[in-house]
């Protein structure tokens, strides 16, 4: 299984994550995103017309969208991280990846326009960034009413893997995590698990405060 890689792209780190995370061996492709742009180039454009990555192959098989990737590769080898327990827990896994979206298109293109400086109101998109994190934040919160650590279960899911790059990255984008303790307490649970892999960057000074208290019940 072959993966076309950039290691200072969140999209690819989920992939490495989840890779990490359910036991699978990649054979990983560097790729010269920038400043070589390999990814427009005519080899990689021939297995993704769209000119993104990650990609990753296997035999015949080409995935261009890195949530597929993370529902390949548990289903593959670790089927209990897809959620599938009930049909309310399987409905929020979709909804959380669909989520990602956002936090890709926001605090994921706040960070390009801020490291690399490609075009974008950042304005608006830390604007867009904010209001993703407060809504990842009453969902978490929500989350803990029920006694459950992470965005659809009392386990760990590919919806957590999905969200957790960008997220974890928000303050090179100029956004801060600070406001959000369930958010904190989050990022920590999902450090914590067994076969987690760091991604070059990732901000751990959250790591060196007190551990944040949630305010749930309260007014």
């Amino acid at each position: 299984m072959k993966l076309y890689d950039y290691v200072l792209s969140p999209s690819c780190y989920k992939v490495r994550l989840m890779a990490a995370l359910t036991g699978v061996t990649l054979d990983i492709r560097p790729v010269d995103f920038h400043p070589g742009v390999e990814h427009r180039g005519p080899e990689l454009m021939a297995l993704n017309p769209a000119g993104s990555i990650p990609i990753l192959e296997d035999g015949d098989l080409v995935l261009t969208e890195s949530s597929a990737m993370l529902v390949y590769l548990a289903a593959k080898a670790a089927p209990q991280w897809l959620g599938n327990d009930t049909a309310g827990q399987a409905a929020r896994v979709q909804q959380w990846l669909s989520f990602s979206h956002r936090l890709t298109a926001s605090l994921g293109a706040a960070r390009l326009h801020e490291m690399l400086l490609r075009p974008g109101n950042i304005a608006v998109l830390q604007g867009q960034g904010t209001a993703a994190l407060r809504e990842l934040e009453a969902g978490l919160v929500e989350q803990q009413i029920r006694g459950q650590r992470f965005l659809a279960s009392d386990r760990p899911t590919i919806a957590d893997v999905a969200c957790f790059p960008y997220v974890a990255l928000a303050p090179d984008g100029g956004v801060s995590l600070d406001p959000y303790p369930a958010i904190r307490l989050w990022s920590r649970a999902i450090r914590a698990i067994d076969g987690f892999i760091e991604m070059p960057g990732i901000h751990r000074l959250h790591e060196l405060k007190p551990e944040p208290v949630p305010e749930v019940g309260e007014a």
